[in-house]
């Protein structure tokens, strides 16, 4: 069955708390919210101002966890350091789900390469999820939205070494790059079967690089901004989001493209299908 995207070209606050809406669902329980926070230096994430109105009317928690790679994010005293310099504990509550251990422990009985999930202990104290994505390139995946967010956003710093290494973390920078991909797709399913179905996912096309908000040094966008998608399913909004781009007249839409490619992004996307926790078949529903 094809999965309703609500679509906006209008790309404002205000629009993305409309289209939220639009989803007809209500988020209950205590509400964890995950975006990307940006990494110290990163130009074209997605400030605080911007998910303001979505956030307030949610009501819920701003969630991240700590990243596996140098930088101002991979440790807990350096990474709410950052978090306070780009201003989201100004505006809202923020968690560090992963602020100390041990960590939760999602289990994957029908993971093609991971069994185990590793995230935020934190996670436990949330009953529903608003995953706000930046859709954007990025260096390893391809592409980055609502899947990246659900598997490598969630994870704890180790659960994202271990995700990367398809269940080896020592091989994080050097495993096989489908199953790298194949294993992104395994960890989502995990949170997904975790919230029973109590998330909605925005992905908002603009300041689209071919890098990855978590760039200290990222390149600039490559194409103009093409709109706000909302969804109740992960794997139809990200297909939507490529379709878009290849939709897309604009010039710069080939060095996306060839980012995407280069990296068999949509294998991430192929390999989420197959696991049966969405579908890659939808409505686009143009507001």
């Amino acid at each position: 069955m094809a999965a309703k995207v609500y679509f906006s070209r209008e790309i404002t606050p205000e629009k993305v708390l409309e289209l939220y809406k639009m989803a007809g669902k209500e988020l209950t329980g205590n509400v964890a919210i995950k975006l990307h926070s940006g990494e110290e230096g990163n130009q074209n994430f997605l400030k605080p101002d911007f998910w303001k109105p979505v956030i307030d009317f949610v009501g819920g928690t701003v969630v991240e966890c700590n990243t596996a790679y140098e930088g101002q994010r991979n440790t807990t005293e350096k990474h709410k350091a950052l978090l306070t310099r780009h201003g989201w504990d100004a505006y809202f509550k923020v968690d560090l789900m992963d602020a100390e251990g041990p960590d939760m422990v999602l289990e994957i009985p029908k993971g093609k390469q991971i069994q185990k999930n590793y995230v935020g202990k934190h996670l436990a104290d949330y009953d529903s999820m608003l995953v706000l994505s930046h859709f954007k390139g990025h260096p390893m995946g391809g592409y980055g939205g609502a899947l990246k967010q659900l598997s490598i956003g969630v994870a704890s710093s180790f659960g994202k070494a271990y995700i990367h290494g398809a269940g080896e973390p020592e091989k994080i920078w050097t495993a096989d790059h489908d199953a790298f991909l194949e294993s992104m797709a395994d960890a989502a399913s995990s949170v997904v079967e975790y919230f029973k179905g109590n998330v909605i996912y925005v992905n908002v096309m603009k300041n689209m690089s071919v890098d990855c908000d978590c760039c200290a040094v990222a390149e600039d966008p490559c194409m103009k901004d093409i709109g706000i998608l909302v969804s109740l399913d992960p794997i139809a909004i990200d297909q939507a989001c490529l379709d878009l781009v290849y939709a897309a007249d604009d010039p710069g839409r080939d060095h996306l493209i060839e980012r995407i490619e280069s990296r068999n992004g949509v294998h991430t996307i192929e390999a989420a299908a197959a696991l049966g926790f969405g579908s890659r078949k939808y409505d686009l529903v143009e507001v």
